[in-house]
């Protein structure tokens, strides 16, 4: 179960007829966003329940969420906290295998480079994805050793401020999640959170990171619809482009086009060939000849361990490790 409370449209602590401003009495205002909002968790209740200085909403993403995420919500909150449902039992399992000693991961990402990470499923490709931007410090059951190095600093270091690490690295997920707002605010709601207010600055950001994505021509007489009017192509490009907004250095991308059709997928790959020579880039992706079109370098990952790594052209067409030959062959998956 999530480690969080849903808390039901009623049971919310901001007055019924509207909600506060954010500076009102220093209150600090929690709102908990998950595919539904009907999840229980007692000991987050428990925490809630003996702060005075904190509000708590709720929303979900689907459609018969009790309670849907709105565009006021999400600016009405002061932190917003991602649930998921995770399986603990595995992925203690895989860190106890891959991560906490027991195998050793040594790997250097090249920079303005595409690396893509390959390998069956379950065997810890979007598990070491999370760790190169500290995801998986929401689960406190797994523990990560070693260091990952940005800019020459342990991203892991007791000193490091997570967050302004994390706006190095854009995630794009498996399927696009657009805020509830309009598509203009989806790519200006990055650099407004990072100060950016002057109206003129934050129109050049939507024009330029829509046009970099490839958007900007289907979406410029339609910038204040809703962003999920836009199709599952659109809106995972629109995903990248509000990431390009906060200007990272790095690209994540956990099996970006696995829930597009042929011709989405191709605009993505394509702007990832074009973004690499501003961005280093890391995927990862279950498809062979995906990995073989846009990568310059493979990771070969097989039960926690890196098997191989090497350029494209040699890991897949001529392999030094039995394991990766049998893999690319077929035999394994």
């Amino acid at each position: 179960m999530p480690a969080g409370r849903w808390l039901r449209p009623q049971q919310r602590r901001f007055p019924t007829g509207g909600l506060r401003s954010k500076e009102a009495n220093g209150v600090k205002r929690f709102l908990f966003v998950c595919s539904q909002n009907r999840l229980r968790s007692p000991t987050a209740e428990q925490v809630f329940a003996q702060r005075g200085d904190i509000e708590v909403a709720s929303a979900g993403t689907n459609h018969d969420a009790e309670n849907p995420l709105t565009s006021e919500l999400v600016l009405w909150a002061d932190f917003i906290v991602v649930m998921e449902r995770t399986h603990r039992n595995k992925i203690q399992k895989r860190f106890r295998s891959s991560l906490n000693g027991k195998r050793i991961i040594c790997l250097d990402i090249p920079d303005k480079k595409i690396t893509s990470f390959i390998g069956p499923s379950g065997c810890g490709k979007t598990t070491l994805l999370k760790t190169f931007n500290r995801l998986l410090d929401r689960d406190k059951e797994v523990r990560v050793s070693g260091e990952v190095l940005l800019d020459g600093e342990d991203i892991y270091g007791r000193q490091v401020e997570v967050t302004s690490m994390r706006r190095k690295m854009g995630l794009l997920s498996q399927r696009p999640f657009p805020l509830p707002m309009s598509i203009y605010d989806n790519i200006a709601y990055g650099p407004r959170i990072h100060g950016t207010r002057k109206k003129k600055e934050l129109n050049q950001s939507v024009e330029y990171h829509l046009r970099a994505t490839g958007l900007w021509e289907e979406v410029k007489d339609r910038l204040n619809s809703p962003a999920t009017s836009l199709s599952i192509g659109q809106q995972q490009r629109l995903c990248l482009a509000r990431g390009l907004a906060v200007e990272p250095e790095i690209i994540l991308g956990d099996e970006p086009t696995s829930a597009l059709d042929p011709l989405s997928t191709q605009r993505i790959e394509e702007l990832f060939l074009q973004l690499k020579d501003k961005y280093t880039i890391v995927l990862v992706t279950h498809i062979l000849r995906q990995a073989r079109r846009v990568s310059d370098y493979i990771v070969f990952i097989y039960m926690g361990e890196i098997v191989e790594f090497g350029p494209t052209e040699e890991l897949l067409l001529n392999p030094k490790e039995k394991l990766t030959r049998e893999y690319v062959k077929g035999y394994i998956s």
